[in-house]
């Protein structure tokens, strides 16, 4: 008890904002690591000789080993201290780029993507540190912060990427992103706070723990859901986009696409408002417009297939409203899910994080499916589809008698009795085990 008190403290004092900018940066570059492939594509796929379909299948080989290393690996964040743990993943994640880099054919390629998916797993481990190092007031606005980088790596490294590739070949942003996960290792065993682990269980304990807790926590399982079907949409975009651009309707090259990804950076501006409003009006309300927005995108998305100025003004303005919607739901639910319970924060992540990074490895799947079968506008209709999952979840919600209307994230979490008492701890769960 004393040493969760202790821990609690270290928790709740001052973290500089320096703390908070470094892991920012950590988390955009791990999370570039996933998404610049979306980019060199076609290139790749020329340099090595196999048709542009096949080699869409580096981007389901990463994102898939990213959804495989937040359930193996993320856990460890409660068992582990974070320092070590963040360095030695940046490392490893590092090696793989390298690798890749040097790959002389698609097989070694995929083993080596699925590696960097699979070690690149640094967001999911940094937003749990971030959220124990800051009052519980500032999580919404830290929370958006980290998001923000990420956003930043996601955008920067399609656009780098792309123009990277078209000049240099598609190795260039391989040796690129190696160079950074392995800066960015050193920085972070320099800067980081020491932190103790918050749980003793054995790794197969850790491993179960997620499972326990989506059956245990229905706001858990609802957030999985929405950012499983909003990011499965999202991923089916942006694998169909590259193939529309490239292709003989716009005819562009691979900058392109990174082009287009780096017109929506003014979504790294909304997702610290989105984290304000979560912190004042709770995370339904955010994540109600986030459904509608992403609804809308798809409409306008549909507008781009048609080619020239007109079809490239749909495609900027639809990418912007689903990266805005996207990634302001992501803030949304990550504080319902944060605010379940402190002491295992990384578990819950990793039962949040697999579900979503599932979500996008089957959408770019899926949206590679439905480009080859019904072109731009079978993309558009997935997305729609998906949206209309997660919003007919949302509002079966609202509508439910047992909702408490005005509820925070917190207070939702917390789900009190009329009594004033919590509502007991699942069964076997770390907070039952804590008691």
């Amino acid at each position: 008890m004393t040493d969760h008190i202790h821990r609690q403290a270290t928790a709740a004092a001052p973290v500089s904002s320096r703390v908070i900018a470094l892991l920012a940066l950590a988390c955009g570059v791990a999370v570039g690591n996933v998404y610049f492939p979306q980019t060199i594509g076609p290139l790749a796929a020329a340099g090595l000789h196999v048709s542009p379909d096949a080699a869409t299948s580096v981007v389901t080989a990463t994102q898939f080993g990213y959804a495989a290393g937040i359930f193996l690996l993320v856990p460890l964040g409660d068992r582990f201290p974070h320092r070590p743990l963040l360095v030695t993943l940046l490392a490893l994640t590092g090696l793989g780029l390298a690798v890749a880099a040097a790959a002389p054919g698609l097989p070694l390629l995929l083993d080596a993507s699925a590696l960097v998916g699979v070690t690149t797993v640094i967001a999911p481990l940094a937003g749990p540190l971030a959220a124990g190092l800051v009052p519980e007031g500032r999580r919404g606005v830290v929370g958006g912060t980290l998001l923000s980088g990420a956003i930043a790596g996601m955008l920067l490294s399609r656009a780098i990427g792309g123009t990277l590739g078209e000049r240099l070949g598609w190795r260039a942003p391989y040796v690129l992103a190696a160079l950074l996960s392995l800066t960015v290792a050193a920085l972070l065993a320099r800067t980081l706070p020491a932190t103790a682990p918050s749980a003793g269980d054995r790794y197969p304990a850790l491993l179960a723990e997620p499972l326990r807790l989506l059956r245990a926590e229905p706001p858990l399982r609802r957030s999985c859901l929405y950012q499983a079907s909003v990011f499965a949409g999202f991923s089916a975009v942006w694998t169909g986009v590259a193939l529309l651009l490239t292709g003989p309707v716009y005819g562009m090259g691979a900058d392109a696409v990174g082009l287009l990804a780096l017109v929506n950076a003014a979504t790294m501006l909304v997702t610290p408002v989105a984290g304000r409003q979560v912190d004042r009006r709770g995370p339904d309300a955010v994540n109600l417009v986030c459904f509608l927005g992403v609804a809308v995108s798809a409409a306008v998305l549909a507008c781009g297939g048609v080619g020239g100025a007109a079809g490239l003004t749909a495609l900027v303005v639809g990418t912007l409203l689903l990266d805005v919607g996207m990634q302001s739901g992501m803030v949304a639910n990550q504080v319902r899910v944060y605010a379940l319970g402190a002491e295992f924060r990384s578990r819950l992540n990793t039962a949040y994080m697999t579900c979503a990074y599932l979500g996008g490895s089957l959408g770019s799947w899926l949206g590679a499916r439905a480009y080859a079968a019904f072109a731009w506008p079978g993309v558009c209709a997935l997305v729609a589809v998906l949206t209309a999952v997660a919003l007919g979840r949302h509002l079966a919600s609202l509508r439910s008698p047992t909702r408490r209307t005005g509820q925070t994230g917190r207070d939702e979490a917390t789900r009190r009795t009329a009594g004033g008492f919590r509502r007991p701890a699942a069964p076997g769960s770390p907070a039952a085990r804590g008691r």
